[in-house]
């Protein structure tokens, strides 16, 4: 497994998932998600607090099919979280659950003043970078946390967001790393891109553009369209008289229509690559032609290391038990879980449910600052905290380390392929 930095570019060999600022061994950093540690009790005093935090994650919208897999993320956790509250002192409150949306649905505009009235602590999401930036600013102004599991534009980097702004998911200039030089490990020289227009889609599109072509290659063509676009027939035509050897689509929904246009065009399959946006099981998806296979396509995704079944299992259990269908996707369940747990291990070190206490807390536990004991469980967490003493988690998503803007420093990116069910397996452990 090769590791790539994020303040420099270089050419991967071998399949490329790790990403950050040191090399990492992951094999087992994820715990039991919350049995409590086989360890001597707390020797301190218990807190007293009531946490709350609500959701603004897509329930509706383009990226409505991350809902289900962040929402049994933050559920589960919330349940570990309390199963281990009357030895900690803490109690994570009800949830307000609620919908982002996208940036056509708006439904962020019915969620966010709903969030900040009802006095959360935390609001989860959005999973969009550009729905985020729509009520960011809100939230920072009702000195609220914005911690995302599914962020990823760079813009955020810059924000002015009086250090309320956190996310678990990797920021694009490692997902973009790891595209650009997967295109060229495969062997293409000369691509295509069709992304959408808003902060994610241009930040990803410019930073596979730039190691691409530093790995070599040339991108021939890029088109772009705008959110709410329905006919995409210039781009694709543009696109395909470039004759590209690959093509790669960064979008969310509008793969229903971009994707089956160059497969019905005579494109290859196995030339096309995906993002995190986009990387669906269309096999089990009743909006793409069964008849169109995606077989040999590659993509992208904030992925965690290798997937912990039994969390899998325990996350779809705890969904499930909530009224729900089955989980079919689990993009963004690791983020989403890892997110919760931090902000309770930050209240407990803090010992205070105020956002600006726990904001001043989460670098701590995540390893970013401070000379912390490795714990992989809440419960080993919240244990070393109780008797004092630093934690530092590492999660299911990764070590996470966040640094002085709030993003993780070390993240796994996984590279899934699709096979002849049009449903894709990861490729690169």
């Amino acid at each position: 497994m090769s590791v790539l930095t994020r303040s420099r570019t270089r050419t991967v060999l071998g399949s490329i998932a790790l990403v950050g600022a040191s090399a990492l061994v992951l094999a087992g950093c994820a715990g039991d998600g919350g049995t409590p540690a086989e360890s001597d009790p707390p020797t301190t005093e218990t807190r007293d607090l009531t946490l709350k935090i609500g959701t603004i994650l897509p329930q509706t919208g383009g990226l409505a099919f991350l809902g289900p897999p962040e929402e049994a993320g933050v559920g589960l956790a919330a349940a570990h979280v309390n199963e281990y509250a009357e030895t900690t002192g803490l109690v994570l409150d009800d949830i307000v659950w609620g919908d982002s949306g996208d940036a056509a649905n708006n439904a962020w505009q019915t969620t966010s003043p709903r969030l900040i009235s009802e006095g959360v602590s935390a609001a989860i999401g959005a999973a969009s970078s550009g729905v985020t930036k729509l009520f960011l600013d809100d939230h920072v102004g009702a000195g609220i946390i914005t911690f995302s599991p599914a962020n990823t534009s760079v813009d955020f980097i810059t924000w002015d967001d009086n250090d309320l702004y956190w996310r678990t998911a990797p920021n694009d200039l490692l997902q973009g790393e790891v595209l650009g030089n997967l295109v060229a490990e495969d062997g293409h020289s000369n691509v295509a891109t069709i992304f959408l227009n808003d902060s994610y889609g241009s930040g990803l599109n410019d930073v596979f553009n730039d190691v691409f072509g530093g790995a070599g290659g040339t991108v021939v063509e890029s088109q772009s369209f705008n959110a709410g676009d329905t006919t995409f027939d210039a781009q694709i035509s543009a696109v395909l008289a470039q004759n590209p050897d690959a093509i790669v689509l960064i979008t969310f929904d509008e793969v229903y229509t971009i994707g089956p246009a160059l497969l019905n065009a005579g494109y290859p399959a196995e030339n096309l690559y995906f993002v995190d946006g986009n990387l669906k099981n269309f096999g089990t998806d009743e909006n793409w032609p069964a008849e169109l296979s995606l077989e040999g396509a590659k993509g992208t995704t904030p992925a965690g290391p290798a997937a912990d079944a039994d969390f899998q299992a325990a996350a779809n259990d705890w969904w499930v038990g909530d009224g729900n269908p089955p989980l079919t996707d689990f993009s963004y369940l690791n983020e989403s879980y890892d997110a919760v747990i931090l902000l309770a291990l930050a209240s407990l070190a803090a010992n205070s449910t105020d956002p600006a206490d726990i904001a001043s807390k989460l670098r701590e536990v995540s390893g970013g600052e401070g000379d912390g004991q490795k714990c992989t469980s809440y419960a080993e967490c919240a244990d070393i905290i109780l008797a004092g003493d630093v934690a530092d988690y590492d999660g299911y998503s990764g070590p996470i380390t966040f640094d002085e803007v709030g993003d993780p420093t070390e993240a796994v990116i996984g590279i899934f392929q699709y096979g002849a069910d049009n449903l894709h397996t990861r490729i690169d452990l």
